[in-house]
């Protein structure tokens, strides 16, 4: 196969994705009242994820912390991974699958959100987070692919990219964190 026909392939395969996830557009905007509504009482919004997930939410945190569309005052959005001293010390220490929990359970509170990114569901550290986010009473909304995995039945909100495909699941949760940052700076702006 040529290059130019695989990258059609891949493409088609995008789209495909992409208009599949129209199914999930109630949850999406459910996922951003959550959030909003936690920003307007006071709350944070905490974010974690491993590998091209830990970059999205790190993404996701500096469009709200800094700017979207709107000048507007900053919401308090963090990525959990960006401690690297914390996180490689609780890693050496505690077990990799501590590394986002410690960090939530020293700075999280009830009222806050955590958005938990994996693609599979099953992401030990990302399930432990979750555990410790119900513990405080925050709210928790998942993105993760088709089945969810164990994170379907963990979280408040799973919200489901209809693909099993790492690539496509990781290009759907940045178009799913674009479109949550859009819709929370409408309703707080």
């Amino acid at each position: 196969m040529k290059p130019v026909d695989r990258v059609g392939e891949i493409w088609k395969e995008h789209l495909g994705v992409t208009q599949a996830l129209v199914g999930i557009a109630p949850d999406v905007a459910r996922a951003a009242e959550l959030i909003a509504g936690a920003f307007d009482r006071g709350g944070r919004l905490f974010l974690a994820g491993n590998g091209g997930s830990a970059a999205d939410a790190q993404h996701i945190a500096a469009e709200l912390t800094g700017r979207f569309l709107r000048d507007r005052r900053p919401l308090p959005a963090v990525a959990l991974h960006m401690n690297t001293s914390a996180l490689t010390a609780v890693g050496n220490d505690f077990g990799f699958e501590q590394v986002f929990a410690r960090e939530l359970s020293a700075h999280g509170r009830a009222g806050d959100v955590l958005v938990a990114l994996s693609t599979s569901g099953d992401s030990a550290n990302i399930l432990r987070a979750i555990d410790v986010a119900r513990e405080l009473g925050m709210q928790v909304i998942g993105l993760t692919g088709t089945s969810g995995g164990r994170m379907l039945a963990a979280c408040d909100l799973c919200l489901r990219v209809p693909s099993a495909h790492t690539p496509r699941i990781q290009e759907m949760h940045i178009l799913i964190g674009h479109t949550l940052c859009e819709l929370i700076e409408e309703r707080l702006c």
